[in-house]
């Protein structure tokens, strides 16, 4: 094992169901698929069921030429899948209960992972709802050192607390947004919906107080186009606000994945911290002027290349 270390990815790939079409999703996969596409060393450990939207989430492993080695194949339950109603207030999500990527298998992804050299794992909260793939997880974070990246991505009625807050014990870095922030606040600060927001300094503090609490290297919270602030140990603060806007917006899907994606580019590259999340923040906006959470048309991924380059 030589070169440059592998990102891990571990969770949910699916597809969101619309009455009209079906669109591969999930955020870890979405992640992994734009870290392939900047061809860096990625490593997808997920499930899926042996049906039509499985082979559908194959092809977008070998349309990014991704490594197969930990993508299991369920011959029982199905493969992932949210259905997408829309209605008049928007669209509504219903997140199919008992998927293939509950089921994660234990030895299979340990398996896998032997065959590479890891420098991050990145890691959610949906795929931990099922005990089988959270105790799956959890034999990932004790058999490699590497860095470990959570995004939080709350789903109502998915998880409890005690899975997130043993998720953030388990990470280095967390990674969430403004409303995840605020259930944080009510989980450990008694915060109430009712209750005026924080003043800036109070937030400041509030956030220091959970990277204490958890041990955690660093926590950022992303703010849609005000872009994103980094509060790291020992008071270190980084705030990204002077990310460019997109010309337009088509839609948000995406956008925290695509932050994820570049944030841990820039980590295996060795990019300077506060180029890497400028980097991300305008990539994740560049994600919002396109359909979906990662863009058909792959020659997309080359003007970024060639600036970064």
């Amino acid at each position: 094992m030589s070169g440059a270390l592998t990102t891990l990815v571990f969770g949910e790939s699916l597809v969101d169901d619309f009455a009209t079409e079906q669109i591969v999703g999930g955020a870890p996969f979405n992640v992994a698929r734009h870290l392939a596409a900047f061809m860096a060393p990625q490593l997808m450990i997920t499930r899926i069921g042996a049906d039509h939207n499985g082979e559908t989430i194959r092809a977008e492993f070998e349309r990014f030429a991704m490594s197969q080695a930990g993508l299991q194949r369920d011959t029982i339950e199905e493969t992932g899948r949210v259905i997408v109603e829309r209605g008049a207030k928007g669209h509504r999500f219903v997140i199919v209960p008992n998927q293939a990527y509950d089921y994660i298998g234990r030895e299979e992804a340990l398996a896998a992972v032997k065959t590479v050299d890891a420098g991050i794992l990145y890691f959610g909260t949906l795929a931990q709802r099922g005990e089988r793939s959270r105790g799956t997880l959890k034999a990932l974070l004790s058999a490699t050192s590497a860095t470990r990246y959570l995004d939080l991505n709350l789903r109502d009625g998915q998880v409890d607390e005690k899975i997130v807050a043993d998720a953030l014990h388990a990470a280095d870095i967390v990674k969430l947004n403004e409303d995840e922030l605020q259930a944080l606040f009510g989980w450990y600060f008694q915060l109430g919906p009712n209750d005026p927001p924080m003043a800036a300094g109070e937030t400041r503090s509030a956030c220091a107080a959970l990277l204490q609490m958890f041990g955690l290297e660093a926590l950022i919270v992303t703010l849609g186009h005000r872009g994103s602030v980094y509060f790291g140990a020992g008071g270190v603060t980084l705030d990204t606000r002077d990310a460019p806007s997109p010309p337009f917006v088509i839609d948000t899907v995406g956008a925290g994945d695509a932050f994820s994606a570049i944030f841990l580019l820039g980590r295996a590259r060795g990019w300077p911290l506060e180029l890497t999340l400028a980097r991300a923040n305008e990539f994740a906006g560049a994600i919002c002027a396109i359909p979906g959470a990662v863009p058909r048309d792959l020659g997309f991924y080359d003007q970024w290349m060639t600036r970064w380059r």
